[in-house]
This record gives C-alpha cells, structure tokens and sequence, in this order.
C-alpha cells in the first residue's frame, strides 16, 4: 500500500448525534499516524477527516434536544474538533457534510444521474431501521431486529427514488476478484463477495420530507430529501475538489486508502464504488476495514453503557501513551480489547520500564559524566553489533510493516530495539568505566545509547509526537526534532559534534497500578465510571 508519490487518506465521516467514543478516536489517531509516516517519507500527503450532519440520527437528536438539526450539528461538531486537537490530530481537511462545497457535489451528481435515467421513482415496501438508516429484506432480519443494530425495525410504504445499483452487480464482482489490494484485510473481502453472491437490489436514495425533512433536497424533487449514506460517502471526492478544483481533484484522487470500522462495510465496499462505476470516476486504491473495540467480550456501545470517553483517558494518562496503546494493541482488521488493567500494564511495560527508564539514564549520565556535550563519534564496534542490528531492523521493520498496514508489528520492532538499548546498556555498565576511569568507554555507550534513541523516537514520532519532540530537543536535535527523516534513521552514526543534552526525567512517569485501581472503584461507586 507504500506508495511514494502521493497518500490520500480518509476516515469515515462520523455523526453529529453524541460525542466522540473511542472508535472514534481510534480510527482518527490512525489515520493520523498513517499520515505522519508518510510526511516523514517526505510523500505528498492530504489527510481527510469531518462529520456526516444529515439524515435521520442526526434529526431524532435534534428533536430528543428540542433545538433545530443546524444547531444539533453546530453544537456537537465541536465535541471532534476540540477532540482531535487534544489528540493531536494533523487532518489537512475537515469537512462538514452541511458545507455548500459539499451539497452542492451531491446535487450535480443526483442531478447528472438522474438525467442519465440512473435514478428512478418507485413505490418501495419494506422493513426499515432508524438507527442504522437502512431497509432490510424479510429474510435479513433476526427476531423482527436490524441485523446490524439489534434495534426493532419498522414497516414503512412509500414513493421514493433509487439508484440502479443491481446493474453493477456482476462488474463489482469482477473488479473486486481482479483487485485483490482493494479490500483489505482479505477476510473482508471474502465477507464483501459473499454478500454479493445474493442478488443486489437497486438502492433507495431519498426520504420524503413528510417522514425526514433534513438533509440534502433532491434537485429534481423539492419534497425529497437525499439518503444520507448517498450523501456522505461523496465527501471523499467533494473534499478534494470533484466538480469544482480539476486540478486539486487530479492530484489527490484516487485515495490511497479509506480507513473504516467493519461494521460500515458493505456501504464502502458495494455502494461507493458502484456510485463511483456510475459517475465514471476512478477506484480508490484500498478499503480498509478495522475491527471493533471490545470491553470484555462485548462491542462498545452506548446503549450497553460501556463506552469509553478517550477525553478522559488523555487527560488522566497522557494524549501520547493514549495514541501508544490503541496503535500497539490493535492487530489492524481484528477486534480489541479495552480495559484499564491492559492499557496500565502496556504503559509501564513499554513506556516506563523500556522506553523511559533508557531516556533516562543515558541523558542523565551524558549531563554527569560528560558536562552535556554528545560525544561527536560512535566508534562501534563489536560490542554494539546487536545494537545496530535491533535499530536497522526496527527501520525496515516500520517502513514494511507500515506498507502491509501493521502497524502494531512495526511497533513491536522498535520496543525490541529499545529493549535492546536498556541490555546494551546494562551489559556495559557505563557508571563502572566511570568509576575505573575508562572515558573513552563511557563516551562510546553513552553515543551509541544516544544514537538507538535518536533512531527509535524518530520512529516512534508519528504515534507520540510530543513525548519523542521531547526526547528528540533533549539531545539538541533542534529543528528535525518536529520532523525526523526516515533516510536519516536508516544510517547508523549521526554527527553529535557541538550538541548539547539536558537529562529528561519522567518521560513517562511509572502508574501505581493499586492506586489507580482504588481510584477507579471510587468513581464507579460515585456513578462516574472512567469510561463516561
């Protein structure tokens, strides 16, 4: 998926009718994290976030809240973005599906489909879920539920438009067998055939005012309004210019990769890109669908009470280990678990222990044993054999891994590397060389410990950009502190001459494990539980 010329990634477009959760969150900080690679690789990236302010969700908070659906969106909007600035969030764009740069997209595209004979009036008769916006077939409920939200469904006869999807069937099938790298993970993709083995029915693209008056007018029907799936999937290519920037549109489009959870995957995988096959507009190169996250064995949800508020996770832990242990725990395409216990053992297994307690020492001896001043040259040799090898291999282990979308393994690589400082620097006891005189010894640890940490916090930037900005300015990196070149990690040996470093304690201060759980029990018995 590594592609140097250009990287345009998307996340879902999240609704306006409560706060943000950690699903939520956990597909913001990826894509951010993808995104931040990528610069790092010095490719042309374009980074793609907003919220989805149509449809019926958005219209029953509105009217729960007895305030206008404008208002519900003006007020709610500002829940992500205040959200994504505390996590540190690095979106180029951020769009609002409510913006006239985007409706009036999806007005030209209805407009111009319409006139095409691709959309059609039809009477429609069917089970219908508020929740998830969708009709279902007889056949697809479970128990008179929504198969996807378990919620009841309800009866509904009326005129509406549709969308001639069911012609696309058989070159969707086709395309998606000839393109196995535009599914991802490959479960998915299997799960996406498998749904089209039955056949497709076209799909309904409009609401009647009567029942749902917000969002989108049809530009051939004043008494209709848009579907709001129709409506948010062209946010994509709205964003970037569809219609309007030929130039902006050239130059980013076809996505990279659209980032999303698997519970919206048949809207990605069968209606976007037959809209797509319908608008004569090219492919995006890659769907990736993310798995859940679980508490116990359960989905979060707020009907189960049990969602948890990522806010509140950042402000008690850190916006940095926070971002550390959603990338590292999730293997990208499964679920994954969230619990306190897991994310307090991850933090000061990796964090603490590893990572912080090497930041430490290393910085604290250069200060005591050399004045401050970086030894201007490694001199390795045999005894940092394995070193060098544990930092090369993190280096190549990011850039693969980060291509075939692992994230967490490319992670795993660097923490070995760093466990692999904490041993070097054990087993050469730099503080005895100090105490027997050997100076050229503690100048020759203390370097190439310093150089494992330039290396790792460079890697490590793109998911905790202020912590390794910190370590990385701690060794008088200056400027590339803010942006690491990744061709400069490859290359074991930097220049330390005339550089200065300044210890930096508490980088990631140890949790009291018993502490913490006391003080959870207290807010659950007070009725705050942590997970808001």
């Amino acid at each position: 998926m590594l592609d140097t010329t250009k990287f345009y990634v998307t996340t879902p477009i999240y609704y306006v009718n409560d706060k943000p959760h950690i699903g939520h969150a956990y597909t913001t900080i990826l894509g951010d994290v993808l995104a931040r690679y990528h610069r790092l690789l010095r490719v042309p990236t374009f980074y793609l976030t907003g919220t989805d302010e149509h449809g019926q969700k958005v219209f029953e908070a509105a009217r729960r809240n007895q305030i206008h659906p404008r208002e519900q969106c003006d007020r709610t909007v500002v829940r992500f973005q205040e959200l994504w600035r505390k996590l540190e969030i690095t979106h180029d764009d951020f769009i609002r599906t409510t913006e006239p740069r985007h409706s009036e997209v999806v007005r030209k595209i209805m407009s111009r489909l319409y006139q095409e004979g691709q959309i059609y009036p039809a009477d429609y008769e069917g089970w219908y879920c508020v929740g998830c916006e969708r009709f279902f077939l007889e056949k697809d409920l479970e128990r008179e539920k929504c198969p996807a939200c378990d919620k009841p469904v309800e009866r509904l006869v009326e005129r509406n438009y549709f969308f001639r999807m069911s012609a696309y069937q058989d070159w969707l099938i086709k395309y998606i067998e000839e393109h196995p790298e535009f599914i991802q993970p490959s479960h998915r993709r299997q799960e996406t055939l498998g749904f089209l083995r039955s056949p497709l029915n076209d799909l309904c693209i409009s609401r009647p005012k009567t029942r749902m008056s917000w969002g989108i007018e049809l530009p051939f029907d004043q008494d209709y309004v848009t579907y709001v799936w129709f409506d948010a999937l062209v946010n994509y290519i709205s964003a970037v210019g569809y219609l309007a920037d030929e130039e902006k549109f050239s130059k980013w489009w076809p996505a990279s990769c659209h980032l999303i959870g698997k519970d919206i995957l048949t809207t990605h995988t069968v209606y976007w890109p037959i809209m797509l096959k319908a608008m004569g507009v090219e492919m995006p190169r890659a769907i990736f669908a993310h798995g859940w996250w679980l508490v116990g064995r359960d989905k979060m949800s707020k009907s189960r009470g049990n969602v948890v508020n990522p806010m509140a996770i950042a402000e008690d832990y850190g916006v940095d280990p926070f971002r550390y242990f959603l990338m590292a725990e999730m293997s990208l395409g499964q679920d994954a678990c969230f619990t306190e216990e897991d994310f307090f053992a991850r933090y000061n297994a990796d964090l603490a222990n590893d990572l912080g307690n090497l930041a430490s020492r290393v910085t604290r001896m250069i200060e005591r044993h050399l004045d401050g001043a970086l030894p201007g040259s490694l001199n390795s040799g045999d005894a940092e054999r394995d070193l060098i090898g544990a930092c090369r291999a993190a280096v190549g282990g990011m850039k693969e891994n980060l291509a075939d979308m692992r994230i967490e393994r490319g992670l795993a690589e660097v923490m070995a590397a760093v466990r692999e400082g904490n041993r070097y620097f054990e087993q050469n006891a730099p503080w005895q060389m100090a105490k027997a005189g050997d100076w050229e010894g503690v100048r020759r640890v203390l370097a190439n410990a310093a150089e494992c940490l330039r290396i790792v916090s460079g890697l490590l930037f793109p998911v905790m950009p202020g912590k390794m900005a910190e370590l990385r300015q701690s060794f008088g990196l200056g400027e590339d502190a803010a942006r690491p070149d990744i061709e400069k990690l490859a290359v074991w040996g930097a220049d330390w001459r005339e550089r200065q470093a300044r210890p930096v304690a508490n980088l990631f201060p140890r949790i009291d494990v018993e502490a913490e759980r006391k003080k959870i029990a207290r807010k659950r018995d007070a009725g705050s539980s942590p997970e808001g």
